[in-house]
């Protein structure tokens, strides 16, 4: 498929025809060259980049996926939403959507290439709780590694909770790798247990996924850089559960994340 029939799906909520889903392959590189042109027809149109997702950092749901390593995408300015803990969200033009519950970081700096972990570290201004709306334009969520980058990296809509400056939780990436390792979260549909997971779930923690990202990032060729201000949301912690319409679902995140509640309409 072309950029602008790719983005043209995505606009309309319409899933790919068998035809269309064949047509985008197995090759990764080249589905991350599909996305970048994507990505300009986006900016070209007046929407603006406000930072990324990184997918299919749960080792645990990769069998189920049939996608075996982290892929990324770009968030929007007009898929992006900031919270104080409460927060609704429509569903048109969405496909399939389903619901992660994730931990997102914010910017102060832009980092070097080849930065270490504890460079990045110093890096990130805040972090939160986060609800990414993912969604699939292949058939029954059933695709390749290559088919999800160009879907977008399944991006959806990305809601950030209440933010905790960095300064409150850790000094240090050890630390910080350590808070977020061990840190839980209950997901719950209308006040109803129905998953959970924990920050190692993605990559051993939130921290060593961005680092994983940032490395994928600075090699792949075109790919824009980190900058001070972007939000990368890291990767849900447990599986990405049906959404629709109507329903409330919250995260309850273990200290030190506040929870994060969210309904659809």
């Amino acid at each position: 498929m072309t950029p602008a029939q790719l983005l043209q799906h995505y606009d309309q909520g319409k899933l790919w025809s068998p035809e269309q889903t064949a047509q985008i392959g197995s090759d990764v590189a080249n589905a991350y060259q599909g996305a970048l042109a994507v990505r300009q027809l986006r900016i070209g149109r007046g929407e603006q980049a406000r930072g990324f997702k990184i997918g299919f950092t749960n080792r645990n749901i990769w069998q189920r996926y049939a996608v075996f390593g982290p892929i990324w995408g770009t968030v929007w300015n007009t898929t992006l939403t900031h919270s104080d803990g409460v927060a609704q969200i429509p569903l048109a033009q969405t496909c399939q959507a389903r619901l992660e519950p994730e931990v997102v970081f914010g910017l102060k700096a832009s980092p070097q290439v080849g930065a270490s972990l504890e460079a990045l570290f110093d890096c990130i201004e805040w972090v939160a709780p986060g609800f990414e709306i993912v969604q699939s334009h292949a058939p029954d969520w059933k695709f390749n590694a290559a088919m999800t980058v160009a879907d977008g990296g399944l991006h959806a809509h990305l809601v950030v909770g209440k933010k905790i400056q960095m300064a409150a939780i850790a000094g240090s990436s050890e630390t910080l790798n350590a808070v977020l390792a061990n840190c839980r979260v209950e997901l719950l549909k209308y006040g109803q247990w129905v998953d959970s997971g924990q920050g190692s779930n993605v990559l051993d923690s939130p921290l060593l996924a961005l680092h994983h990202f940032l490395q994928e990032l600075q090699q792949c060729p075109g790919a824009p850089a980190l900058q001070t201000g972007d939000v990368v949301t890291t990767g849900t912690w447990t599986d990405a559960w049906p959404i629709q319409a109507g329903e409330t679902w919250e995260a309850k995140f273990a200290t030190p994340l506040p929870s994060l509640q969210l309904s659809f309409s």
